[in-house]
């Protein structure tokens, strides 16, 4: 269970930080708890790598329109990761069809992933000084990807933990949300102005398409991420009008 926000006013917050819907309401997230945050991103070859042109904006917005976080938002590092599209043969690195497998995986999953990001985020917070990491895995739209489950990273956080002999907290605010109640919680800490800045500078689409506008964004509108953005909204605005 997360603590409080005063029980937080202390701590440094690392967030892994794509320059997605979900890790921009991490973000927004950690802003409102932790007295300082700083955000990381990986280059792994990824076919969507236009997310990376949007984590700079997406962080210039949140300075501009969020005066309150603006003093907590710190340094941003971009680690090059490229070995892992190397001895990856995904769909989110490489040019193919988006398919579900034999094994009940969809293509798009990249085997160890998020272990490889935690661990790496976690080497760069604890030189850092930082004590907590933020990450938008989610079980409740879960798109098949094993290391996005609750259980996984509870056995990480101690491992790295162990591994580093400083405890080092794994938060995942979006772990049991769905899509709707992850547009209920940006609007909950920003309000209609971060929902907006989501729509219009957040990247999301796995074929990296941002010449399509929609209503809830920028992307292809056909492929599993896209689809689960879309439908998350149309409840979201369903609920709320």
């Amino acid at each position: 269970m997360s603590e409080t926000p005063q029980a937080n006013s202390a701590r440094k917050a690392l967030v892994l930080f794509s320059g997605g819907q979900d890790s921009t309401a991490c973000l927004a997230w950690a802003l409102e708890r932790y007295a300082e945050v700083e955000t990381i991103g990986f280059d792994y070859g990824q076919r969507h790598r236009v997310e990376l042109d949007c984590r700079q904006t997406v962080r210039a917005e949140l300075i501009a329109r969020f005066p309150a976080w603006a003093p907590k938002l710190g340094e941003d590092h971009l680690l090059d990761l490229a070995l892992l599209g190397q001895i990856s043969s995904t769909a989110l690195t490489e040019h193919r069809a988006i398919e579900m497998l034999a094994n009940g995986l969809p293509n798009t999953f990249v085997p160890g992933r998020n272990l490889l990001f935690l661990t790496f985020a976690a080497t760069l917070a604890y030189r850092r000084g930082a004590s907590v990491l933020v990450g938008g895995m989610c079980e409740t739209d879960f798109s098949g990807y094993p290391d996005c489950r609750d259980n996984t990273l509870k056995a990480l956080q101690v491992a790295l933990s162990l591994g580093l002999d400083a405890p080092m907290t794994v938060e995942t605010p979006l772990m049991f949300i769905t899509k709707a109640q992850t547009w209920a919680l940006t609007e909950s800490l920003g309000g209609a102005a971060l929902n907006e800045l989501i729509i219009e500078h957040t990247h999301t689409c796995y074929l990296g398409e941002r010449t399509q506008r929609h209503a809830w964004g920028y992307g292809c509108g056909s492929c599993p991420a896209c689809e689960l953005r879309a439908r998350g909204f149309q409840e979201f605005s369903e609920t709320a009008s």
